[in-house]
């Protein structure tokens, strides 16, 4: 048997509106309400404005991160969403990012990180294993 630590989603965001995603009071506000929406745990963030357009910004997590960057000038902005312990948590930030912008086309990919082995009983076999030595 596996599991996997973490979902992992990265997602092209297309047709995005100028002003939502140039001023990094707004980028900022986005991932912050993401992070509240999933009911993540934020340690620290950091953000910038781009001159003359855009910005970039990430929020660390106890779960992982979460990031964007933008080129409004492009109606684009490049989302990264981590998170361990449990997929739902990924899903409704992502959901969350994308019911406020509005893109018009959406390119994701989603990997799952860290797919370990595990034992029917639910011990980590690795973990186990290097005990032992």
């Amino acid at each position: 048997m596996e599991k996997t630590l973490g979902l992992h989603i990265l997602a092209d965001l297309y047709g995005v509106d100028f002003e939502k995603i140039d001023h990094v009071e707004d980028v900022k506000a986005l991932l912050e309400g993401a992070v509240k929406y999933a009911n993540l745990s934020k340690l620290s963030s950091h953000f910038h404005q781009f001159n003359p357009h855009g910005a970039t910004g990430v929020i660390l997590l106890e779960e992982s991160h979460i990031s964007i960057h933008t080129w409004p000038e492009h109606g684009y902005a490049a989302i990264d969403v981590y998170t361990c312990g449990g997929k739902e948590k990924t899903f409704k930030a992502m959901e969350y990012i994308i019911k406020t912008l509005k893109p018009k086309r959406i390119d994701e990919k989603i990997a799952e990180r860290g797919v370990v082995p595990v034992n029917p009983e639910g011990v980590n076999i690795e973990k186990m294993q290097l005990a032992q030595v």
